[in-house]
């Protein structure tokens, strides 16, 4: 084989492969621009979701809060209530521990005016029997 044959191979092969080497090149070079495409497009769904989901947190919280202010209202209401029971009910007692010493002084009074009452209210009838005032 003559020499320039032998050179002529060498350079297409040496430019066959600098052209595969450059379409290789230009692949990974498309390759990754779509791959930065594709990332960049998650990345603005990603920020797009991340916004819908912090709306969707904040409303929730403010339910929360506002469903929480409405328990304490409402617990405070039922305290307020139970207090004033309470307090209806101790003035009951008072007044019924009042009447019950009332009545205790009257019977007793009763008892020092006529002896002859009985204690429950009732007074001896003349016949014996028991007769009710």
């Amino acid at each position: 084989m003559d020499t320039w044959l032998i050179v002529l191979i060498v350079v297409v092969v040496l430019v066959v492969l600098a052209l595969a080497a450059l379409a290789l090149a230009k692949r990974n070079r498309v390759s990754r621009v779509r791959r930065e495409a594709e990332h960049r497009e998650q990345a603005r769904e990603n920020i797009q979701e991340a916004h819908v989901r912090a709306t969707r947190a904040d409303a929730e919280q403010a339910l929360a809060e506002e469903q929480a202010a409405r328990a304490r209202r409402e617990l405070a209401e039922v305290q307020e209530r139970a207090a004033q029971a309470e307090k209806e009910a101790r003035q009951r007692a008072a007044r019924a521990d009042e009447d019950r010493s009332e009545a205790e002084r009257l019977r007793a009074e009763a008892q020092r005016l006529a002896p002859d009452v009985v204690s429950d209210g009732q007074h001896e009838h003349p016949d014996g029997g028991a007769t009710r005032r």
